[in-house]
């Protein structure tokens, strides 16, 4: 992998309307090659703001939302009606105000066995895209380091084969009672042709700075490299460290 691209933003709203620019741009060239875009989402407060953006009136229109088939990076192990779940969060700010056709929407089983949810999506990763990848994946990361579902010591780190697996976190983790996770794994995290990682807020800068500049892969997010494709840091000036403007 290259090294990554590192974009940085004056502030949070302004990074959003970049990212959403992206995905406007990346269905407009899979319509262009008559494909289907794949868009994996994340869970989280910036990713929130970002599904609100698309649905704006400003962005919903410049998307044909018949080329495109949102899947998901990971998800608790709740129904698909709790306020926890990274599915829902998706319905009510952008699946539910966007012309998509409800089959182009794959989502993660959390109110079933978490290793039948996972063999389930990994299966149906397996079918539709082979050997390939996420055209766009959005990952967030945690204060320790973690993205997806994929959290320090954890026995999802070591999975070299499968796409999508169980994950359970031995540790106190909030929110309460979701220590069971289903995730996407390193092998199909990076075959994505374009991976990008949303950031925002002080509170994120020092662990974003030791990712950076680590080279040891003691954080999960570091062994994010994709094969082929590119990887992208967008932040704003907090959690880039920045107290100056950024222009």
């Amino acid at each position: 992998m290259e090294k990554p691209i590192i974009n940085v933003y004056p502030t949070p709203a302004v990074l959003v309307a970049d990212m959403a620019d992206k995905i406007v741009e990346a269905a407009r060239v899979a319509a262009k090659n008559n494909e289907l875009l794949s868009l994996f989402l994340s869970g989280g407060s910036t990713p929130k703001a970002l599904h609100e953006k698309l649905a704006s009136d400003d962005y919903r229109k410049q998307i044909d939302w018949r080329g495109v088939e949102i899947f998901f990076g990971d998800e608790r192990c709740v129904p698909p009606t709790s306020d926890l779940s990274n599915y829902k969060m998706a319905l009510d700010t952008l699946i539910s105000k966007v012309p998509i056709p409800p089959d182009n929407v794959y989502r993660m089983k959390g109110e079933i066995d978490p290793n039948e949810a996972a063999k389930q999506y990994g299966l149906m990763l397996k079918e539709k895209f082979m050997d390939a990848g996420p055209d766009v994946l959005l990952l967030g990361m945690g204060d320790d380091g973690h993205t997806a579902s994929l959290f320090p010591g954890t026995e999802a780190l070591a999975e070299t084969h499968h796409r999508c697996m169980a994950n359970h976190v031995p540790y106190d983790y909030i929110p309460a009672g979701t220590n069971w996770r289903i995730t996407l794994t390193y092998p199909f995290i990076n075959r994505s042709r374009g991976v990008y990682v949303l950031a925002t807020g002080a509170a994120k800068a020092k662990r974003i700075q030791e990712v950076l500049e680590g080279d040891d892969e003691r954080f999960p997010i570091q062994r994010v490299k994709p094969d082929i494709g590119t990887m992208t840091w967008m932040m704003d000036a907090d959690a880039a460290g920045m107290h100056e403007d950024v222009e």
